[in-house]
């Protein structure tokens, strides 16, 4: 019988997929995004970096409609005094900003100028986005860093917002931090740690089966 390979194939299957979503949503560990100012300044909203560089996450728990801005000045999302929160699916920012590194189709219907389709997604106050405004696009360390054991600016960046008619922009500086120690994340390692020990039982059960085998006992599973 072959069930108990069958298991541990289905734990090394297991091993690999928790990493994976845990590091969907794993910003760089050299980088940090670091919001200065969110114009205009408004009581209840607040914005936040998630994961160093990965994604922001604005807060409207005010009076006011707060409209984030894509990368063509168009309506990209909006969080309504209720708590609702919209997204239009005539931006190309809400394809766009569904992968890290704007890895997604976008239909023919999103393009600048089109009219606002907006899709509730909730009513939790809350959004978060993937900016490409916010974390560097490319691979390795940007230009910018000439000693990647020294703190370094990468760029100034700003995304622009409005508070009902009131115009403003989440404005920040993204910066290359060496860190310590670096390596794999902790979260790569411990699968890492998790595949040696099931690979480890697979070989036991393979020895186990080949022994029995030679003697003529059979398998015992």
């Amino acid at each position: 019988m072959r069930r108990p390979l069958a298991a541990i194939a289905v734990l090394c299957a297991s091993a690999l997929a928790a990493p994976a979503a845990a590091l969907a949503h794993q910003g760089n560990p050299n980088m940090e995004s670091v919001v200065r100012t969110v114009t205009p300044s408004t009581p209840g909203v607040t914005v936040e970096v998630l994961n160093r560089d990965d994604r922001f996450q604005i807060t409207n728990r005010s009076s006011h409609t707060v409209v984030i801005e894509g990368y063509d000045h168009d309506d990209y999302a909006r969080l309504r005094p209720d708590g609702t929160v919209e997204i239009n699916r005539n931006s190309p920012a809400a394809y766009l900003n569904d992968d890290r590194y704007a890895d997604a189709a976008v239909p023919a219907n999103a393009k600048p100028g089109a009219p606002p389709a907006w899709r509730v997604l909730d009513r939790t106050h809350t959004f978060q986005w993937h900016d490409h405004r916010m974390h560097y696009m490319g691979a390795g360390a940007p230009p910018q860093v000439t000693d990647r054991d020294r703190r370094t600016k990468v760029f100034d960046y700003r995304v622009p917002i409005r508070v009902d008619a009131r115009r403003g922009a989440i404005a920040g500086t993204l910066w290359w931090t060496p860190r310590p120690g670096g390596g794999p994340p902790a979260v790569a390692l411990g699968a890492l740690a998790v595949l040696i020990v099931v690979g480890g039982a697979a070989a036991m059960v393979t020895t186990r089966r080949r022994r029995r085998r030679a003697v003529g006992m059979g398998e015992a599973w």
